[in-house]
């Protein structure tokens, strides 16, 4: 977890409305709503951090399905061949 937010997602969120600003609080992890509130982030520096986790685990998530997907397209081609024979 960064300790700081990368300027690109600071911009991202700075961009975003109040709701899906609370919307992404809400689902933060306790130790970064305690950073929060130790005042060592603003909400927008949390939102940024946020925003950079989620993004990293929809991307980590994309890669299993794809791998997934791949080794379920294999089992179908050798069952195909299989019954081919």
């Amino acid at each position: 977890m960064p300790k700081t937010p990368s300027e690109a997602y600071l911009e991202k969120a700075s961009k975003l409305p109040k709701a899906q600003i609370e919307r992404l609080l809400s689902r933060s992890r306790n130790k970064l709503m305690r950073r929060m509130l130790e005042n060592k982030l603003t909400p927008i520096e949390l939102a940024a951090i946020q925003l950079e986790i989620e993004d990293e685990a929809l991307a980590e998530w994309r890669e299993r399905m794809a791998e997934i997907k791949r080794k379920e397209a294999e089992k179908l081609d050798k069952k195909a061949a299989r019954t081919d024979k």
